[in-house]
């Protein structure tokens, strides 16, 4: 074995509570090096009456490392804990302290989880892993109140550009929840909604109010009742990094300097507040300098802000935040911010804006989410850009899953295309096919997915502008098949359960051909996903249990029947073979020639590019293992449920 592979911390990832009495256990293998490894485990005061083995499983893998897990329940909510890897005729254990032959005397040099103190566990709001999310940019959704445009609106449907109006508005939305509904749309994130000076909004001069473009507070009020009658969460965007130019502190800190009340809200660098060669004399967000930067640490900005969290939620009855640049604003600011939102409705989803790795946010103290852009690259680049293959992409979701808490993975917002970026049919050259794959993968992945406005129709277009323009809104002008194809796909989601699950794993993944399998469950539930993501027609034939134990779906819980007696549960054995307990009782091995029976497995067409097969119904027999074979055309799907014969 590969020691200097092999890697375990307490907390974050590598062991967290994952609700008030689990905890998950992970320990990091080089790929394909160790054939098992145990976690020995008890409760520190009653060592001897709780020490037990359990059993790991790979959760992940990825080009270099088997990322392996088990879940315990600890009879008292901490949990003393080793690990022993075996490799053939080769077993090591790992303790706090390091590698070890034999098991310690005692447990205190083992690794420690203290307690599981109910406040510290991270617990995302329950609805979220339940959602699919639909990006509004308001400005080009649809113009429901002529009264309200801008007096150089343009013609719904113009090509845009940085800084030209269509009349988008909040009436606008409310006319078309029928299609958001139809679509199975049950979450709705909108872009900026406050009074600003540009189409996008991202420079804030008014926290408090509804730009005038979009309608009223009490517009607003209307259509957030109306998504709620139909069961939709409404989250707003908070740009809370910086501000707008016309933002009233900051005019009053441009005509009075440094002797404004408000001089302290911004990071100046030197005064007056001007432009020179580009760069503001100013902190903003980049170079803009119609964005200045807010000072998050200040007490007074610090309270406005929070107010502004509250009285949307309170008053207006949004369901949570995204967070606009939400790296560059200090953790202790949104440590109080979080305070702030779920003192006024725990349930309220709060969402960073960050592109990179974000362990550090996503500790229970901050965020419940972030929009997962790693998870949006990888697909990208197998689905559509087709830069990398099938192995390398089961590798990077193979380290995203392993990166993360499963609570975290379970309520990730995961996007393919946003305000921010090209729209995926662009990026996908226009192939309605490799779309559809790209959605379908992100459809059938744990967290939350969100749809861009309009790619259900077929819009199309480059970064920004391009990739903000109007909704089509006319059955003749879109794509009817596709919104088929998403309508159909976001149902499965919402029916079955294991699609919504985090249990997923790769049954087969052609390198050579592009073509990827994967099993998704949820207790009895058990799917298969079967995808060609590339020109050309490939057929698989791959191994599948016909049967499957689902090990690891449930946590071992740890015995404790007091303290007259030692554990009843399974006994650790140290590495030189000896019994850590009485081992001269005889093992027995039962002897059978009985043979086992083949066993058939069933599987059900339940989505399929071919649109179904005749019967619907692909068999599968097998004792143990068994073949599965899949003729899949050329950016072909299918989707599998196994179902009792």
């Amino acid at each position: 074995m590969l020691l200097e592979a092999v890697y375990h911390r307490p907390k974050q990832n590598w062991a967290y509570a994952y609700d008030g009495k689990t905890l998950h256990l992970r320990l990091r293998t080089k790929k394909d090096d160790v054939a098992s490894v145990e976690a020995i485990v008890g409760d520190k005061y009653a060592w001897e009456q709780t020490i037990t083995t359990v059993p790991m499983r790979i959760l992940s893998s990825d080009a270099r490392f088997d990322y392996w897990e088990t879940a315990v329940l600890p009879p008292f909510r901490r949990l003393r804990y080793a690990f022993r890897l075996t490799s053939g005729s080769e077993s090591i254990l790992l303790t706090d302290k390091g590698f070890e032959l034999m098991l310690p005397d005692n447990p205190n040099t083992f690794f420690d989880f203290p307690y599981i103190n109910p406040i510290d566990v991270f617990e995302p709001p329950a609805w979220v892993k339940d959602a699919v999310f639909y990006q509004i940019f308001p400005e080009r959704f649809a113009n429901g109140d002529p009264s309200l445009d801008p007096a150089n609106v343009l013609p719904w449907g113009g090509e845009p550009t940085p800084y030209n109006f269509f009349g988008g508005d909040l009436q606008g939305v409310i006319d078309h929840l029928d299609h958001i509904s139809a679509l199975g749309i049950n979450a709705v994130y909108f872009t900026p909604l406050f009074e600003a000076t540009t189409n996008h909004k991202y420079d804030t001069q008014d926290y408090m109010k509804v730009d005038p473009q979009f309608g009223t507070n009490e517009k607003l009020k209307e259509l957030v009742d109306a998504c709620h009658a139909r069961g939709i969460r409404v989250l707003l965007d908070a740009v809370f990094n910086h501000s707008g130019k016309t933002f009233p502190p900051f005019v009053d800190a441009q005509i009075n300097g440094q002797q404004s009340k408000y001089a302290d809200w911004f990071y100046v660098r030197e005064w007056p507040l001007q432009v020179v060669d580009g760069v503001p004399s100013y902190e903003t967000f980049a170079f803009e300098p119609l964005m200045p930067k807010l000072n998050t640490e200040h007490p007074e900005v610090k309270q406005y802000l929070f107010e502004v969290a509250r009285f949307w939620i309170e008053e207006i009855g949004i369901d949570g935040w995204r967070l606009d640049v939400a790296n560059e604003v200090d953790h202790q600011f949104w440590r109080e911010f979080r305070q702030t939102v779920k003192k006024v409705n725990p349930e309220a989803y709060i969402l960073g804006e960050i592109w990179h790795d974000s362990m550090m946010w996503l500790q229970g103290d901050q965020f419940d989410a972030v929009m997962n852009y790693p998870f949006t690259n990888a697909v990208l680049d197998f689905f559509a850009y087709q830069t990398i293959d099938a192995a390398d992409f089961a590798n990077a979701i193979g380290s995203q899953l392993a990166a993360y808490p499963q609570q975290v993975t379970e309520a990730a917002f995961n996007l393919l295309d946003s305000h921010d970026t090209p729209r995926l049919l662009t990026i996908c050259g226009d192939n309605t096919e490799s779309m559809k794959l790209s959605s379908l993968f992100q459809l059938t992945y744990p967290g939350t997915p969100c749809i861009y406005y309009g790619d259900e129709v077929g819009i199309n277009g480059a970064g920004d502008p391009g990739c903000r323009k109007c909704m089509v809104w006319d059955p003749a002008e879109q794509n009817r098949e596709l919104l088929a194809f998403y309508t159909s796909a976001i149902g499965l989601r919402h029916k079955y359960r294991a699609l919504r699950s985090a249990d997923i794993s790769f049954v087969h993944v052609g390198a050579a051909d592009g073509t990827l399998v994967y099993e998704r469950r949820d207790g009895d539930q058990r799917l298969l996903i079967a995808l060609n993501a590339r020109g050309e027609a490939a057929d698989l034939s791959f191994a599948i249990e016909a049967a499957p134990t689902n090990q690891g779906a449930l946590p071992h819980e740890i015995a404790f029947a007091g303290f007259s007696g030692k554990a009843d549960s399974d006994v650790p054995v140290f590495a030189d073979g000896s019994a850590a307990a009485d081992s001269s009782a005889d093992l027995t091995v039962a002897v059978t020639d009985e043979v086992t029976a083949p066993v058939e497995s069933a599987w059900l067409t339940l989505l399929s590019s071919e649109g179904g097969s005749a019967d619907g119904l692909t068999k599968a027999i097998s004792t143990v293992e068994g073949k599965l074979q899949l003729a899949l055309p050329a950016y072909g799907y299918v989707i599998l449920e196994q179902t009792a014969l």
